[in-house]
């Protein structure tokens, strides 16, 4: 099942890319980044321009193969699915 397992706004900025590099790091060192980034197959990463905010939306998204670890993401982080 494919999953987005983070999403962030970032401005409007040169380089959206470096800018996104820092949400994404503090996000990998929570609980939740640390069990999507050992149990999540096809992690991948992309950015959109957001014109509601003059910025460009973040995006993390990753696949669990397992039907157990769906369940159990979706029972811990109920509000961040």
């Amino acid at each position: 099942m494919k999953i987005n397992f983070f999403r962030c706004n970032i401005p409007d900025t040169e380089d959206p890319v470096v800018m996104m590099a820092e949400p994404i790091y503090q996000w990998q060192q929570t609980d939740q980044g640390r069990w999507v980034m050992t149990n999540a197959h096809d992690l991948t990463w992309y950015h959109q321009s957001d014109m509601n905010h003059w910025g460009y939306d973040v995006v993390i998204r990753g696949e669990l193969r397992d039907p157990h670890l769906v369940t159990e993401y979706f029972l811990r982080w109920p509000s961040q699915s």
